[in-house]
C-alpha cells in the first residue's frame, strides 16, 4: 500500500489534507459536545416539575394514611388526598417526559452536527484518498523488477495536460513512438509524477534525440 507520495510537493498536500480532515472531525465533536451540553440545560425545568410532583405525590400520600386512621370518616377524608397523590404522580411523569425530549433533541442535533459536515467532507476527501492508494500502489508494483515504462508513457499522452506535454523536450512524441528510451523515460516521468513517485534512478529522463521535430 501507498498511502503517500514520494515526491515532497504531493505528500505534503496528502498530509495536509489527512490533517485537516483530523481537524474538522475533532472540531465539529467539540461543537456538537458544546451543543448537546448546552441543549441539556434546558431540562432543568423539567427537573424541577419532577421533583414537586414527586414531593406534592409523597406528601399528599402521607395525608392520606394519617387521614385514614380517623375513626368512622377516614375514607372520606383521604379521598381527596389520593386525588392530589395521583395528580402529583402526574406531574412527576410530566417532567420527565420533558427531560426525555430534551434529551433526545440534544442527541439528535449533536449526531447532526457531526454526520452532516463530516460527512460532506468525507465524500470528498476519501475518494481522492482511496483513489490515490489503488492507482498508486498499482504503479510501484508495475515498477518493481524491470518497469515498463512504455505503460506509463503512453497513460502520459492520453491523461496529461496539455501544458505539461508541451513543456516537454522537442521531438518527444515522435520519438516515443519509435520506442526511445529517452523520451518514454521523459513521458513515463510525467505519470509518475501525477502519482508523486520517482523514476528508477540512474538514467536520464529527458533526453530526446536531436534533429527530431515537436512529437508531443
Amino acid at each position: 500500500m501507498q498511502p503517500y507520495a514520494q515526491r515532497l510537493a504531493l505528500r505534503s498536500r496528502q498530509v495536509t489534507a489527512d490533517l485537516g480532515m483530523l481537524v474538522w472531525l475533532i472540531g465539529w465533536g467539540l461543537v456538537a459536545r458544546a451543543v448537546h451540553s448546552a441543549v441539556l440545560a434546558l431540562a432543568a425545568p423539567g427537573r424541577a416539575v419532577e421533583d414537586l410532583g414527586t414531593s406534592v405525590a409523597g406528601d399528599m400520600h402521607s395525608a392520606a394514611e394519617a387521614a385514614q386512621g380517623v375513626p368512622i370518616v377516614g375514607d372520606e377524608l383521604s379521598a381527596p388526598f389520593d386525588a392530589l397523590a395521583e395528580a402529583g404522580g402526574s406531574v412527576t411523569g410530566a417532567g420527565q417526559a420533558a427531560q426525555d425530549a430534551v434529551g433526545a433533541l440534544a442527541a439528535v442535533l449533536s449526531v447532526v452536527l457531526v454526520v452532516l459536515p463530516v460527512g460532506w467532507l468525507l465524500l470528498r476527501w476519501l475518494p481522492w484518498r482511496l483513489r490515490y492508494v489503488r492507482e498508486a500502489g498499482a504503479a510501484r508494483r508495475m515498477l518493481a523488477g524491470t518497469p515498463d515504462l512504455h505503460l506509463f508513457a503512453a497513460r502520459a499522452l492520453a491523461t496529461a495536460p496539455l501544458p505539461q506535454l508541451a513543456a516537454l523536450p522537442a521531438g518527444t512524441g515522435a520519438a516515443w513512438q519509435t520506442g526511445d528510451p529517452a523520451a518514454v523515460r521523459a513521458l513515463a516521468g510525467l505519470e509518475l509524477e501525477r502519482l508523486g513517485l520517482r523514476l528508477p534512478a540512474d538514467e536520464p529522463t529527458d533526453a530526446v534525440p536531436s534533429g527530431r521535430t515537436r512529437g508531443a
